[in-house]
Parts: C-alpha cells; sequence; structure tokens
C-alpha cells in the first residue's frame, strides 16, 4: 500500500509540473513588465536628469550673458559715460547776475562779472543817459528780464566775430539752460530787430527769418500802434525827422540801386562799399532817432566804422 501510494504521488507531481510548465511557457515569451516601485523609480530618474540637463544649458546661457554685460558695463558704458562727462565739461553754465537791457547781460564767471552784448540782435534803446527811451524799449527790457533774470545761461561764442567790441563787452549767443536759445526767441517774439555789425554771423539767416516771422505776424514791436504814429510796422510810414522831409538818395546794395529805405530792416554793413554810403542812407532815415536798418551799433552817430 505504502508503495501504491508513493507511485501516485509521484505521478501527480509530475502531471502538476507539466501543467505549470504548459502554462509558465506562454509567459516566457514575453519581457517581464516591471514593478510599480521600479516605474517610479525609474520616472524620477529620468526627471533628475532632464532637470540637470536644464539646469546646465540655464547655466550656460546665464555665463554667457553675464559676460555679455560684463563687456557693455566694462566697455560700451563706460565709453557712453566718459562721452556725458566731456559733455558736461564742454557745456558750462553761468548765472545771471544784471539784466542791462534787452541785448546786454552781466554773468557771473568764476566770481567776476562780465557784461555779454549778444550777437545778432538789437532792441530798442532804455538805458543810454545821452538818448531818450525808445520805441518798445521799456517792453523789451521786461521781457529780456522775464526770461532771463537769475537763470543759468551758456555762452557760445562766434568766430566769425570778435571776442570783445571796443567797449570790452563779450560777444555771444546764450542759450538758458531749459533749453531756450534767448538770441533767436527775442527776435522771434518781436522784442528785438535782427542786427548784423559789420561781417554775417553763424545764425544770421535764422535771425533774418525770425524777424521776418514777428514782422509777419505782428508781433511785438512791429504790430499796428506799438509805437503810437511812429508804427514801424507799417510800409507806407516814413518816419521823419522834424518837418524836414529827407532828400532822397539813390544807394548800392549788392543787387540793384535803390532810393532811400527807411520803412523796414533791409541793409547792413556788408552792403555798402564804404562807409560814405552808409552814413547816407543812415541819415536820409532820420539819423540816430530812426536807426531802422541798425547800423549804428555804438549810438555815436557815425555807423559802419569798419569801412573806413
Amino acid at each position: 500500500l505504502l508503495l501504491l501510494a508513493g507511485c501516485e504521488m509521484t505521478d501527480n507531481a509530475l502531471g502538476n509540473n507539466q501543467n505549470a510548465n504548459t502554462v509558465a511557457s506562454p509567459e516566457n515569451n514575453k519581457q517581464e513588465e516591471p514593478k510599480p516601485e521600479e516605474q517610479k523609480e525609474e520616472q524620477i530618474a529620468r526627471e533628475i536628469d532632464a532637470e540637470a540637463k536644464n539646469n546646465l544649458s540655464q547655466t550656460k546661457i546665464e555665463a554667457g550673458n553675464n559676460l555679455s554685460g560684463a563687456e557693455d558695463n566694462g566697455e560700451v558704458i563706460k565709453e557712453e559715460v566718459k562721452t556725458e562727462e566731456i559733455k558736461n565739461e564742454e557745456t558750462k553754465y553761468f548765472k545771471v547776475i544784471k539784466v542791462v537791457d534787452g541785448d546786454t547781460i552781466a554773468v557771473d564767471i568764476d566770481g567776476v562779472s562780465e557784461i555779454i552784448r549778444l550777437i545778432g540782435i538789437n532792441t530798442p534803446e532804455t538805458v543810454d543817459p545821452r538818448k531818450p527811451v525808445e520805441c518798445f524799449g521799456i517792453e523789451a527790457s521786461n521781457k529780456a528780464k522775464e526770461l532771463l533774470s537769475g537763470k543759468l545761461v551758456a555762452l557760445e561764442k562766434d568766430d566769425s566775430q570778435d571776442e570783445r567790441d571796443k567797449y570790452g563787452r563779450l560777444l555771444r549767443y546764450i542759450k538758458i539752460k531749459e533749453g531756450l536759445f534767448y538770441n533767436l526767441e527775442i527776435i522771434k517774439q518781436g522784442y528785438a530787430y535782427e542786427y548784423t555789425y559789420n561781417i554775417p554771423y553763424k545764425y544770421q539767416s535764422q535771425f533774418k527769418e525770425a524777424e521776418n516771422y514777428a514782422r509777419t505776424k505782428k508781433l511785438g514791436l512791429w504790430a499796428d500802434g506799438a509805437c503810437g504814429e511812429k508804427n514801424i510796422n507799417s510800409p507806407a510810414t516814413v518816419p521823419v525827422v522834424s518837418e524836414i522831409k529827407p532828400t532822397e538818395i539813390t544807394v548800392k546794395s549788392p543787387e540793384t540801386k535803390a532810393q532811400c529805405e527807411c520803412s523796414s530792416n533791409k541793409y547792413n554793413c556788408g552792403d555798402f562799399k564804404t562807409q560814405a554810403e552808409a552814413q547816407a542812407l543812415f541819415e536820409c532815415c532820420g539819423g540816430i532817432s530812426n536807426d531802422i536798418h541798425r547800423l549804428d551799433s555804438d549810438k555815436d552817430g557815425k555807423v559802419c566804422e569798419s569801412l573806413h
């Protein structure tokens, strides 16, 4: 009995092994799927690897930017600062300590008061003790005080003009620190005439255009009735000294010969070959009392003295 039982158990074991092999055989032909824990570890490893690569790439980009920025800060920006420093050194501003009249001011230059005669403009007289206050002179002086009193201004010289006039005044253009070009603006608003002493100056064409603008718009001294009966704006009005009618004379200009023209600022010293010609026109128009062409810069009755 024991022998028979042992044989039966052996047969059953063999049968079970065969069945197990039969069932397991298809699975052995397939790859074993990783366990969930293994899948999670692999996913974490991939994420760590991707993050490391991303960090490395970002580090390279930042390093490149830092290098470029260092070059900009070290060279380009430094050069810009250097240029700005040069500009600041070139542009010096001086405080206006007195407005004498519309075309003359005093500024403080290193503790010294310097009188500045403005190039290219002439305003009606208000301070000459030898002469009465001229038409629109007070208005021009007040406008100059409004624009300039206590302001910081830059001084610009003109190489075509002398450093100083015969009275020792510096000849300059002035530009207010806020950006206003005073010489030009005072003409454009109708408070000054364009004025050429002898040699054409740097901004002559712009100043002449400014005067034409003020005249056309009838601004300031060009306004109707600005000077009462002696309105300089009217082309038909020729100012006369006392009751004596001026004698008409012929004066040479660069283009043609013209009769005595006294209604507008038409000539400057450069339009005459001799001082005598300029003097004749000056006297024809009324002399000092009506120097419409601004030929007598120093108000001494003798015009265009450089033509002697």
